[in-house]
């Protein structure tokens, strides 16, 4: 049974079968977010999804990025992302029509941000997940 459904821009729907949150700026005790800490972030929770599902292809949602005035910029420019760093894994139908879907699926692993810790929903879903390129990037696997 899956933790939430969402229904793609394209009009295919995903199951959710697998969700981890943190808080995208965990462990920062000191200083701001920059542009190069936050590429930093983006590209460790790519790494991190790969070495968690080695086995599925991995696709980044590129988030939003915000920037910020501050009075004394010691570090640079302020950039923040979305509080809560999201790594999903879905499933669907297969994406090759020829495949049977009672013997295939298809899997993506899709790392995204969002502005609150709740769980995708058919109501509610981040607007970069649900333009994720399904057909492109997700795999057939027999199941």
């Amino acid at each position: 049974m899956a933790l939430a459904q969402v229904v793609l821009g394209s009009g295919r729907s995903i199951q959710l079968s697998g969700l981890r949150l943190a808080e995208t700026y965990d462990g920062l005790l000191m200083g701001y977010p920059t542009r190069e800490m936050n590429d930093g972030i983006v590209a460790g929770a790519v790494e991190r999804a790969k070495k968690d599902y080695p086995s599925a292809p991995v696709h980044l949602v590129e988030p939003p990025r915000a920037a910020r005035e501050l009075r004394r910029a010691t570090f640079g420019p302020m950039e923040e992302l979305p509080r809560v760093l999201c790594t999903g894994f879905f499933i669907s139908e297969p994406v090759d029509p020829a495949l049977e879907s009672v013997l295939h699926v298809s899997r993506l692993v899709v790392v995204w941000f969002q502005a609150e810790s709740e769980l995708p929903s058919l109501e509610r879903a981040d607007p970069g997940l649900l333009g994720v390129p399904w057909e492109k990037q997700a795999e057939d696997v027999k199941v």
